[in-house]
């Protein structure tokens, strides 16, 4: 790297500014500090930044984790005003309307000064200033957790304080349901920085596995950072794969590239400006995540207002990948599922045409009533999957047999109260008119418990 400290986030903000002028899987429920939308545990973590970007933008039904970023702290461990508060608030509404658990990121690269960090973590009083100034804001904006972005923490007294730091917000975060998450640097000198002892503190580290390698954040150097914090002993569920959603070394958002030629989706180098311009397209980000669903826990990205929509977007390319597709999936349990009255989920007439309704019937050990409870989230049923009618989110809209296709309509979700939850519409598998008569249709209903929203999956 050309310097010992890589330049990231708010060095990256002026960067843009100046252009401009990451679900348990069906057989565990959810914890108080999991969000609910991949299979597997598997997380897509996206940052957020105060100063830019439209809450209303946000793919929630894509993310398990969103981090506002920054709140910065003082050096006498009180925390500066946040950015663009009211954004904040409505950013914790909409993640928890999507069930996707929000986070406040606290630090950044802040140009280089980590002074405040420095000072604060040394002190046993400004210590816990610090931990319960950050209570305070967990609880005064309804957050989910705190992911800590101390760039960086030097090897030895500086770790060993960060390490203290890190022990303390845990006790006072994660007994309460709350994540402590931290970001860490890719590799080299400050990687150090960070004990291992603080692997035990957190629920995991996003590892800012960009603004290195060459072309930058290539796959081979990436899997190599990941796997060289594994190798201190982090456990893979808790590494988390950063990628960038910007070119080394102009800056250049993802979606600005695309916008000057649609190809460069597929390309991981361009020239613009007049440089060859390097970040990771789709293909890449794919791979990557194929990667992590081996041997990571999950995806992280930098940041999301620098994403296209539609088939470019690399949000939907690493959901896309962890969902799927219409690939069947490997394993599940195949069964009968049972809800009101111990009646059978059906596919009406044993059909195998797209839109063949699925009903409650009498259970009569039929391959109509036969389903797989796999990996990825979907319940198939005669090769193919339970289905949101038009992928819609009102109440009442009626669940159907459909191609497996990898879209949120198709995943399902188990909550603790017996019910499955569609993630995309953030309502609950439901037996039409709390009826238990043969023929009764399924459907979408607010998730609320009753009888007929209680279901038995295959053991």
């Amino acid at each position: 790297m050309s310097s010992p400290r890589p330049r990231r986030r708010s060095a990256l903000a002026a960067g843009l500014l100046a252009l401009a002028t990451t679900a348990a899987t069906l057989a565990l429920a959810p914890t108080a500090a999991q969000a609910v939308v991949l299979p597997n545990n598997f997380k897509s973590v996206g940052y957020l930044p105060s100063w830019t970007g439209n809450v209303n933008a946000v793919q929630y039904n894509k993310l398990t984790h969103i981090n506002y970023a920054f709140v910065l702290p003082n050096s006498n461990g009180t925390l500066r005003a946040v950015e663009n508060p009211s954004k904040l608030s409505s950013l914790v509404s909409l993640g928890r309307a999507n069930n996707v658990k929000v986070s406040i990121a606290i630090g950044g690269w802040n140009n280089g000064d980590d002074s405040a960090f420095e000072a604060l973590a040394a002190n046993a009083s400004t210590r816990t200033t610090f931990v319960n100034s950050v209570v305070s804001f967990v609880n005064q904006y309804g957050l989910d957790g705190v992911d800590m972005d101390w760039e960086y923490p030097d090897p030895g007294a500086s770790a060993n304080n960060y390490s203290v730091l890190m022990s303390q917000l845990s006790n006072a975060l994660r007994p309460q349901g709350k994540l402590l998450t931290a970001a860490v640097v890719a590799e080299g000198y400050y990687r150090d920085g960070v004990p291992t002892a603080v692997f035990n503190h957190v629920d995991f580290l996003n590892i800012m596995a960009y603004d290195g390698g060459s072309p930058h954040a290539n796959y081979d150097w990436s899997i190599n950072a990941v796997n060289g914090w594994k190798a201190r002993g982090l456990p893979a569920s808790k590494a988390i794969l950063g990628v960038p959603f910007y070119s080394r070394p102009g800056y250049y958002t993802y979606s600005q590239l695309v916008g000057m030629d649609p190809a460069n989706a597929n390309r991981d180098c361009t020239t613009a400006g007049g440089a060859q311009q390097c970040y990771n397209g789709v293909p890449t980000v794919k791979r990557k995540t194929q990667w992590a669903m081996a041997n990571a826990g999950g995806m992280m990205n930098w940041e999301l207002t620098q994403d296209t929509g539609g088939s470019t977007s690399l949000v939907s390319a690493i959901y896309d990948t962890v969902m799927g597709g219409g690939t069947p999936p490997p394993g599940g349990r195949t069964g009968q599922i049972t809800g009101i009255a111990g009646k059978c989920v059906d596919v009406a007439a044993a059909g195998t045409a797209n839109g063949t309704a699925i009903q409650l019937y009498t259970c009569n050990g039929t391959a109509a009533q036969s389903w797989t409870v796999a990996s990825n989230g979907t319940l198939r049923a005669l090769g193919k999957c339970m289905d949101v009618t038009s992928a819609g989110t009102a109440n009442g809209t009626t669940i159907q047999l459909w191609d497996c296709n990898g879209t949120g309509a198709q995943v399902w979700q188990p909550q603790s109260n017996g019910t499955l939850r569609n993630p995309a519409s953030n309502k609950c598998l439901d037996a039409t008119g709390n009826s238990s008569a043969n023929g009764t249709r399924l459907q979408i209903w607010d998730c609320f418990g009753g009888a007929n929203q209680v279901w038995r999956l295959p053991a």
